[in-house]
């Protein structure tokens, strides 16, 4: 036999089993002005009015286990798993052009997993990482910076501070 939870789930009245003891007890609680309740045991066989179940009879039963969880759409299926059936399905009508792009993406995937297995333990190699090139300035707009420059010089000089 199992042992019953250090913490017991309490029914709607508050009725919890006592782990020690496995009897059907309300647990001892503290009230607002700081004084505390006692345990209180329930007697074998009592079912308070807040823990009746609704009856329910064999059809409304099958009708609740087969409902959709809330907020479900009729006809919806998730995108995973609707992906998944549709693609194998799918690979016999495709045409010429789509099978094409379908193997150039594979090894493209191919080609990247490889890279990866190589690499995986490669810390100091940085061949394959390969920096952005860094936009080279044309001759004419580094002159023309310089040019600029020189002119915000020149204005400096003319500038005289009075005092």
């Amino acid at each position: 036999m199992s042992k019953p939870a250090l913490f017991p789930d309490t029914t709607p009245s508050g009725i919890a089993v006592d782990p020690r003891t496995l009897e059907r007890v309300i647990p001892e609680s503290k009230r607002s002005d700081g004084s505390v309740r006692k345990e209180i045991k329930i007697k074998p066989g009592f079912t308070p009015q807040e823990d009746v179940s609704r009856f329910r009879g064999t059809k409304q039963q099958e009708m609740d286990s087969r409902a959709l969880p809330k907020g479900h759409i009729v006809g919806w299926v998730p995108p995973s798993s609707a992906t998944n059936n549709t693609a194998g399905k799918s690979s016999g009508a495709m045409s010429k052009s789509q099978k094409k792009n379908e193997k150039r993406k594979e090894k493209k995937k191919a080609e990247v997993t490889k890279k990866i297995q190589e690499n995986w333990d490669d810390d100091d190699d940085e061949d394959d990482i390969k920096p952005a090139p860094k936009p080279k300035a044309t001759t004419e707009s580094s002159s023309k910076t310089d040019s600029t420059a020189e002119e915000l010089a020149e204005k400096l000089e003319k500038l005289e501070v009075k005092n």
